[in-house]
This record gives C-alpha cells, structure tokens and sequence, in this order.
C-alpha cells in the first residue's frame, strides 16, 4: 500500500483519532478514579472519627481520654500510615501512638460538616484527613473537641499505581480492537471505488460498454459523469472515423489522378513521370500514416484486446501466396493467450505492415515469436535480412524512408509503430541474431 492510498491515509488518521480519544478517555478515567479514591478514603476516615468521637471522655483533669482504641493496627504503629487525634481548645491533644512525638493539625472550620483536606504528614509525606468537631458534656457545661483522622496519600498512590498498570494495557486492548474495526469500516465503505475500478478495468478491455446503475448514492454522480464521458467519446470517435474515411475518399481522385499523368508523360519525359509517380505514392503512404494515426488516436477508453493467433495465421498466409512468400520458411511460435490491447484492425494492420516489410528483405528465413516476461507481454519479430543502421532505424522513427530502392519501405514500419504506441505497446528495432532485423514489441499484462 503506497503513500498516496486513501485507505492508507484514512486509516491512519482513523488511528490518529483513536489513539487521541483514548490518552484522553485514560486521562479523564484517572482523574476520576482518584476523585472515587479521595471521596472512598474520606468517608472512611470519618467513619472512623465518628468512632472515636461517640467512645471520647473527659478526664477530671478536663483532658479527652479514649477507653479503647480503633482496631487498626496501623494505629498503634509508629508512622503507620493512618492517625488520629483527639484537640481541645485551648488545652491538651490526645493522638495515636502512629504519630509518635509528633501531632497532626486541624483542617479549618467550614460550612460543611465534616472537612477533608490535606495535611503535612510526621513524616514528611502528605495525607488526607478528615476533622470532625463534636461537643461533649463536662464541667458542668459542654466541651468542643476537634477529632482528626488521616490516611498517608503514598498508600493511596499504590492504589493508584494498581489501577494504571490494568488500565494501561485495556486501553491498548481496545485501541487494537477499535482499530481494527475501523480498518474493516474503511475497506467497506471503499468497497464501491474497487468496484468502480473492477468495471472501468472491464470497459478498458472491451468486456462492457457502461458503468453500471448499482452504486451507492454518493457514488452515482461520479458512475453518471463517467457514463457521460463514455458516450460522448463513442459519439467523437464516430466523428473521427467518419471524418478518416471521407478525407481517405477525398484524396484518392487526385492520387489516381497524379498517378495517370505520370503514366501519360512517362514516354515523353520518363524522368518527370517518374518523379511524378514517386512523389505520388509518398503522398499515399503520408495519408496512410496520417488516417493510421488518427484512427489510434481514438481508441479511448472502450478498448478491445483480441488474440495474437488467430490473426497472425492470416497475414502469413496471406504472405505465402505472394512473391518469394512461398521460398520462406516461416517459423510461428506464439501462445494461445497472447493478446494484444487493441482492436483487430489494429493489430492486421501492425502486423500486416511489419511482415511484409520482412518478407521482401528475408533471405530464407522469418520468425515470430510471443509470450509473457516480467509482467509485460512480448511479440518478436525477426528476419535474416540484411537489417538496418542505426541512422536508419532513427529515420523510421521521424517517418522517413529507409530505402529508395524498393517502394514504400520504411513507411509501413513507422505507422506500425504509431498504432503500437497508441494503444501503450512500444516497440523497439534492432538486428536479429539471424542476421536482420528484430522487432520487439511489449505491452503490460491486462489486470485480471
């Protein structure tokens, strides 16, 4: 899958989003799991106070005392993690033994019954406490007592820690899963682009006329347009071959003509009619190129490819019958399923111009050969001629003569090349190991 795939991209950017939503949705879980955790704590350490505040007394001396102690352990601990302490206004603390020679301060009073907030630990750390305020009888009057309770924050962090190393890998889990499923959505919901793709592969090879009606909504503009495009080529292509054969018509009364006056004057000037003559039939071999060229050029869209074979047998023997056709050994071998991506007028044209050229130059011997090489489909055709220069070969690409002596040579070789490239073939010239020329001509192998 290149870079330039919009599966690729969408993907990717599906991905992106994914992966955005989710640092963010593990953001928010934590934020949340430690509001749950602080809000959990709290309402357990004010359970806790109120423990402690329905068991406190007052001593004669006016001081809180506690008959019995909260059963946690990490009560009577030094630096346990958990503390309480018991204040009077202006007189004596009572704290848990896990504070040791230390005390806890006192949240400040609030509107809301109990306070939680933070406070400085014995040991440095920091801890979540709870302050509850209570009165109690005594003295003959009532005494106000703060009850503090605190719960150090590095337990809750282990907490904390225990709850990442599950979420971490969860949220990953489903990234996986959500990316997945996306990359299934996108694969569907391109699925009628590969459809499109399948059907214009078809109209390239001839096998349909029109895209169908069956695509979704959104795609049916597009299917319209294209369909529209279709036509309107069909209608141009129609116009150019129309317009190939009337020019075609048009110019055979003067080439006839120019071919009669050459004859009339051939006794009276044989030098002129000559030069008549062979400027006449260069004018026929120009127009023939130019029509060749005009009717490749409106191959379009709607392309036939038709069988190599079948087409072959024909033009060679129809070339037996003509003259030094019959002292040839003609040797074919090309596979059923070569096929070339043109229609069959194309390719009897091609072929017709390329042995033909062979047969007036081969000594004894033409061969053909075909098949399929690194994608590419092949056809090769060869003679054991006398060949050609390269300076020869570069004047059949510009269109020109190779040889003055034997009519139309060279011609029939450089319209070849023009209906070859017209329908994406290129063909390459070069000397044969029998001696002549080679002609080499490849094309991609049609998607399936």
């Amino acid at each position: 899958m290149n870079s330039g795939s919009l599966r690729l991209r969408l993907g990717l950017a599906a991905a992106g989003l994914i992966a955005l939503a989710l640092v963010l949705a593990g953001i928010g879980l934590t934020l949340i799991f430690d509001r749950v955790l602080d809000a959990r704590t709290a309402d357990g350490l004010d359970r806790t106070a109120k423990l402690i505040a329905g068991q406190v007394a007052l001593a004669p001396d006016g001081a809180p005392t506690l008959p019995r102690e909260p059963p946690d352990s990490r009560f009577s601990t030094p630096y346990g993690g958990l503390y309480w302490q018991v204040e009077r206004a202006g007189g004596t603390a009572l704290r848990s033994r896990s504070l040791w020679d230390r005390s806890l301060g006192t949240l400040p009073d609030t509107s809301e019954e109990p306070a939680v907030g933070d406070l400085a630990g014995p040991d440095g750390g920091r801890l979540i406490a709870v302050t509850r305020r209570v009165s109690i009888p005594g003295n003959g009057g009532t005494v106000a007592l703060a009850v503090t309770v605190a719960e150090d924050r590095r337990d809750l962090a282990q907490s904390r820690a225990t709850f990442l190393r599950l979420l971490v890998p969860s949220l990953g889990a489903l990234f996986a899963a959500l990316t997945l499923a996306m990359s299934l959505f996108v694969r569907r919901a391109l699925a009628p682009f590969r459809t499109l793709r399948a059907d214009l592969a078809a109209i390239h090879a001839g096998a349909q006329a029109r895209l169908p009606d069956t695509f979704p909504e959104e795609v049916r503009p597009l299917v319209a347009d294209l369909n529209r495009l279709l036509d309107a080529q069909e209608r141009d292509l129609e116009r150019a071959r129309t317009g190939a054969g009337d020019m075609a018509h048009g110019l055979k009364t003067p080439l006839a003509v120019l071919d009669a006056l050459a004859r009339r004057t051939e006794a009276a000037d044989p030098v002129l009619a000559a030069e008549i003559a062979e400027q006449a039939h260069a004018m026929g071999r120009q127009v023939e190129r130019t029509l060749a060229r005009a009717r490749a050029a409106s191959g379009g869209l709607r392309r036939r490819a038709c069988p190599v074979g079948p087409a072959l047998a024909r033009i060679v023997g129809a070339l037996k019958r003509l003259p030094e056709g019959e002292s040839l050994r003609w040797e074919i071998a090309v596979p059923e399923n070569l096929a070339f991506p043109g229609d069959e007028g194309d390719l009897t044209e091609i072929l017709g111009n390329l042995l033909d050229n062979a047969r007036k130059w081969a000594h004894r011997r033409i061969r053909v050969s075909g098949g399929a090489e690194g994608g590419e489909h092949r056809l090769v055709l060869e003679d054991d001629g006398p060949g050609m220069s390269e300076a020869a070969i570069a004047g059949i690409a510009r269109g020109r003569r190779w040889d003055e002596t034997r009519p139309g040579t060279g011609f029939g070789i450089a319209i070849a090349r023009d209906l070859a490239e017209a329908v994406g073939a290129r063909m390459r010239l070069s000397r044969s190991e029998l001696g002549g020329l080679r002609v080499e001509m490849r094309w991609p192998v049609p998607a399936a």
